[in-house]
């Protein structure tokens, strides 16, 4: 499965700091794995500092502060620090529930560049209900509020559902009222808790046509109010994204424990060698580890996507969407209209409509 690069690789923009798996919501969506970090096995600040100076010196320019709920980290302001010192811009992801009007004040004056909240719907008891914690959306909406006060720029992130799709348009309307300047609207990718609720949270093919017009609609309405981003969902695309821009190509992600992913989900994978900056550096682990190169470029690729004319666009599309719908991580991913897999993803969608959420939670 390891194939060597065959070329150096593009240096990576982009750095998602999962700092902990810690978090007081159990969203049934979340990427992260079924097999949660230990706050033991976290990686320490100064190792953090370090992260951050290596991912600068290799090329990113921006980090993601992740989780997880990355307020759960006491040292955040430490690391927001690190991350402005070593010149990077830094982008905090958070759930919007523990990180109090003082703390936030505190992240802006270590340098902290943006803020991006997590909605769960535009209705307080469907929100609440979804992240599994009482008083949720009140408290994003508050922390929100702290945000646009110090003059940070805001994004909302709307993970989209089967038990929210119908209302998206009220998620854009409550974003413009939280005063974002961009709104992602993020349908939801079946990877970690995501796939083990796959049942509950996958919408209709006619659900998702309609929320598509609604946003396409209001993305005319608003132009120069804010900036709305929107992806098909994978199952009702013709042809699969590159995955995080191509494997090993544009962004790296580290995990609590200091394991070195080219996504999310890459931990899926069996027989892959991921190593830890506990024991290398990043530029190392970028260039030269077994897990960055197994898929990286186009040389490992099989039929159709070895002769296909996009193998450079998409390059093959989602290596762990592959391995989920097919239990093999090098097959063309169902998600294209070329692959023999993907007729079986319209009996995806018709499934139990009151299927129970399994909640995250460590």
């Amino acid at each position: 499965m390891v194939a060597p690069a065959q070329e150096s690789p593009p240096r990576p923009l982009g750095l998602l700091a999962e700092l902990t798996h810690r978090c007081p919501l159990g969203c049934p969506y979340c990427s992260n794995p079924l097999d949660l970090d230990a706050r033991a096995d976290e990686l320490d600040t100064a190792t953090w500092a370090r992260v951050m100076r290596e991912a600068a010196a290799l090329g990113v320019l921006q980090v993601h502060l992740s989780g997880g709920e990355p307020g759960a980290r006491r040292d955040l302001e430490h690391i927001v620090a690190a991350a402005r010192e070593a010149g990077l811009y830094t982008n905090l992801i958070t759930a919007g529930v523990g990180i109090s009007t003082a703390r936030l004040a505190a992240l802006a004056a270590a340098g902290l560049d943006h803020v991006q909240v997590s909605i769960q719907d535009s209705e307080a008891a469907s929100a609440d209900c979804i992240a599994g914690y009482d008083g949720a959306f009140a408290r994003k909406r508050a922390l929100a509020g702290d945000v646009v006060r110090l003059k940070l720029p805001l994004t909302v992130n709307a993970v989209i559902h089967r038990a929210n799709i119908e209302r998206v348009g009220a998620m854009i309307d409550l974003a413009l009222a939280l005063g974002a300047g961009r709104v992602e609207i993020a349908h939801a990718q079946y990877y970690g808790w995501a796939l083990k609720n796959r049942a509950a949270l996958m919408p209709a093919r006619e659900q998702v046509g309609r929320a598509i017009a609604v946003v396409e609609a209001m993305r005319e309405t608003h132009r120069g109010a804010i900036v709305i981003d929107s992806v098909v969902p994978d199952y009702y695309a013709r042809y699969p994204k590159p995955c995080v821009g191509g494997w090993g190509r544009r962004s790296l992600n580290v995990t609590p424990s200091g394991v070195v992913l080219p996504c999310h989900a890459a931990a899926t994978i069996p027989g892959l060698d991921f190593w830890n900056v506990r024991e290398y550096a990043l530029a190392d682990i970028w260039t030269s580890s077994p897990a960055f190169n197994a898929f990286r470029g186009t040389d490992w690729m099989v039929e159709p996507c070895a002769s296909c004319a996009r193998r450079s666009v998409d390059f093959g599309g989602c290596r762990c969407q592959a391995l989920a719908l097919t239990g093999d991580a090098r097959a063309a991913d169902p998600v294209c209209h070329l692959s023999p897999h993907h007729a079986g993803l319209a009996e995806l969608a018709r499934s139990d409509a009151d299927a129970a959420y399994v909640y995250r939670r460590i």
